[in-house]
């Protein structure tokens, strides 16, 4: 004698006809014998139950979104109750009950899980729909309001505040080649004399390693630049697949680092250069791309890094250290106490402009105030992060803190971030950052140094 309740998977509201009666799970349902109907009929008979047949005009898309955003759960699948088959004895009430109730049961968790599902849902869309107008919004003013006047308003509190909140994608980089400026005077025409120059000695470098093969051709610095640039690019975003050999943005950023490397032969190429470089790509014309970045690698503290000036980088972590040590005195001697050197974290922070250690739209969101306040700015952002993460800081050995720290979380709130690089102040002893960072004897009381 069976007790399995008959239950039977299906999709909800339609109607299911079996010729062997029974239960099955997510059973195949055998095919009704019906004639063939006419496709127009059929087309008639779709009409009359949506109810448009005699509607002169087809419903318009826009008609058919909803206008509103409530959600109801749109179950693909439920049960249905079936009695037991007709050649096995018929149930008794109190286990027919029994099975009803289970059925009852069963159902309603699976609306209750649906209802929950469709509310996230909800919720999602509504999110999604204040952040796009908001967007839509913020690039009308500034393509309106701030970019047509922008000597003029640039630096006021509005822009300013604006600025902070984050510069809409679609004039993202036309902001930045503005606030960046273009001090070095590099035309589109130089860029390509530089491309130019840079084509060729890629022709004749493979001509000279062809030739020179079994030798010794690590010995060239331009040998090693252009094989460092190929292997950098392989590694550069790639989770997005685009810069990558075979991907729309390979040769662009290939053309970039390769015109750079002609245009200051004296810096070269250095491990981290493209990750900026594809981040202005992302946002720019390539021969804008290529005069924001030139311009960007100009500022004192981006060549100091880039050429790897000692002197210059000790400056800097050493008031890296002071405004840390206002900020943040707690986290500040916890890694004085575990021999925690800013270098083991800053470097790959300032090398890539936080390209590679955040998020991509957070990295941008960073960007966007490192265009305004400048190098200052990157330094706040550091405070900002070990602000944010100073409660799970301290409770780690230097082992963990570097591993934490060279490799941030995968998701980073970007409002909680800029909440916590707000908070950071930098002014220290009545001296804000830049006089700070110039100042002689500001290396001298300070033990910010270099790792071995």
């Amino acid at each position: 004698r069976l007790s399995t309740p008959s239950f039977l998977f299906v999709a909800e509201n339609q109607p299911v006809e079996q010729k062997d009666p029974g239960w099955k799970l997510f059973g195949k349902v055998p095919l009704r014998e019906s004639p063939l109907k006419d496709p127009k009929k059929i087309q008639k008979e779709y009409e009359t139950k949506s109810g448009r047949a005699g509607s002169g005009n087809p419903t318009s898309p826009r008609q058919s979104v909803r206008k509103n955003l409530d959600f109801e759960p749109l179950s693909t699948t439920a049960l249905i109750l079936e009695d037991r088959p007709a050649n096995l004895p018929a149930k008794p009430a109190e286990e027919a009950q029994k099975h009803r109730q289970q059925y009852e049961e069963m159902v309603a968790q699976v609306k209750k899980r649906e209802l929950k599902e469709a509310q996230r849902r909800k919720k999602q869309l509504e999110d999604r729909c204040k952040l796009e107008e908001s967007i839509g919004t913020a690039a009308q003013t500034w393509n309106q309001d701030i970019l047509p006047n922008w000597s003029t308003v640039c630096t006021s509190r509005r822009v300013r505040d604006l600025w902070w909140q984050g510069i809409p994608p679609s004039v993202r980089g036309k902001v930045w080649s503005l606030a960046v400026g273009n001090d070095l005077n590099i035309t589109h025409e130089l860029y390509n004399i530089c491309l130019s120059r840079a084509k060729e000695k890629w022709k004749s470098t493979a001509t000279l390693f062809t030739e020179t093969e079994s030798e010794d051709v690590g010995s060239s610095d331009r040998e090693s630049s252009l094989e460092l640039i190929k292997l950098d690019i392989s590694r550069t975003f790639p989770q997005l697949c685009i810069f990558q050999k075979g991907g729309p943005y390979h040769d662009v950023l290939h053309s970039i680092l390769g015109a750079y490397t002609c245009y200051r032969p004296d810096v070269g190429y250095v491990q981290g250069m493209s990750f900026i470089a594809a981040v202005l790509i992302l946002n720019l014309d390539t021969a804008d791309a290529f005069i924001a970045f030139a311009n960007l690698l100009n500022k004192p503290c981006q060549m100091a890094f880039f050429r790897v000036d000692h002197s210059l980088m000790l400056t800097y972590f050493a008031a890296f250290e002071v405004f840390f040590e206002e900020n943040l005195p707690k986290l500040f001697a916890h890694f004085k106490k575990n021999n925690l050197t800013p270098d083991i974290y800053l470097i790959d922070w300032i090398f890539t402009l936080y390209s590679k250690s955040l998020p991509l739209d957070l990295a941008c969101r960073v960007w966007d105030v490192f265009c305004r306040d400048g190098e200052e700015f990157l330094f706040r952002t550091a405070l900002g992060l070990l602000r944010l993460y100073q409660d799970v800081l301290t409770s780690m050995d230097f082992i963990h803190m570097a591993q934490f720290l060279t490799r941030l979380p995968d998701l980073i709130p970007a409002d909680q971030l800029f909440q916590h690089i707000a908070a950071i102040h930098m002014t220290s002893r009545n001296r804000k950052w830049a006089q700070a960072c110039h100042s002689s004897d500001w290396n001298q009381n300070t033990g910010g140094g270099l790792s071995d």
